[in-house]
């Protein structure tokens, strides 16, 4: 008899599985040649329709266009009168014919009461003349009690030579008083002579005070109320500096003093030999 064994249906043949895209990395720019086509592989993902991306691009790079650009807002300027030619030619003469410094108040009272211009203009001119006389010899300063015409420092000691009277010497003693006082104000006597360890004549201060550099400002609440001196404007103009914060400092002192001390011993040198020269040329005569 037969054998008739049931057999099982065949199962159906898988499918092959197809392989997925392989994603790639991209490359950097600086490693692509500009002369060589790149060819972008494929990658998973929504289709993009190139018409509409570029139309999209276009869109985008209008609009852009039509903004307006925002530039950026600079600091208000404040607007400076203009010069007056006609003021600024009086205000020059009045400050050079001038025998003390002036200032734009005292300038203006010059004037007419009915042709005053406006402190404001008189400023402005002597800003124009200060400007105008910076590369001449002749410059237009301010010091503390105003502006004055004068000979640049640098010229001053050709211009000396032009005055035959010597300028005063002061002692050593005035000279340290005079420098306590503007490196110490407010100061009293008594400290003054502490400050020196000897005693100060009423010869050097009465000699300072008839300068006009030094100033009695008050009186100290103490036995004997003992006067408080202080220096002046007319101190700050003689050196020609407009304030106290001017003044040398200790440091640059102390410099100068090496530096004074180094030439010495050649200008001695020198101031010999000028001497034997004259007498030599008045032995000759």
């Amino acid at each position: 008899m037969p054998n008739y064994e049931s057999e099982a249906p065949a199962s159906p043949p898988e499918p092959k599985k197809e392989p997925k895209p392989r994603k790639t990395k991209p490359v950097p720019n600086h490693a692509i040649d500009p002369n060589i086509p790149v060819i972008p592989e494929a990658v998973d993902g929504p289709l993009v329709d190139l018409d509409r991306l570029k139309s999209y691009v276009k869109h985008r790079n209008r609009r852009r266009q039509c903004q307006p650009t925002q530039l950026p807002v600079s600091p208000p300027v404040s607007e400076q009168p203009e010069v007056n030619m006609e003021i600024k030619r009086i205000v020059e003469a009045i400050l050079f014919a001038a025998s003390r410094p002036m200032t734009a108040k005292q300038v203006q009272q010059v004037f007419p009461e009915i042709e005053q211009p406006e402190l404001p203009e008189i400023q402005s001119a002597i800003d124009a003349i200060v400007e105008e006389y910076r590369f001449r010899p002749v410059e237009l300063k301010k010091v503390a009690s105003g502006y004055r015409f004068q000979v640049k420092q640098e010229l001053s000691r050709w211009v000396a030579r032009l005055f035959e009277e010597k300028p005063p010497r002061y002692s050593r003693a005035l000279l340290e008083t005079l420098a306590i006082i503007a490196y110490r104000q407010p100061v009293t006597r008594g400290e003054i002579e502490d400050i020196r360890g000897v005693s100060v004549s009423s010869s050097i201060m009465q000699t300072l005070i008839e300068r006009e550099w030094v100033r009695i400002v008050a009186y100290k609440e103490a036995p004997g109320r003992p006067a408080i001196y202080g220096t002046t404007k007319q101190f700050l103009d003689y050196f020609n500096i407009a304030s106290l914060d001017e003044l040398p400092t200790l440091q640059e002192i102390q410099n100068l003093d090496l530096s004074m001390d180094n030439g010495q011993q050649p200008m001695q040198v020198k101031s010999e030999k000028q001497e034997t020269s004259e007498q030599f040329a008045e032995t000759a005569e």
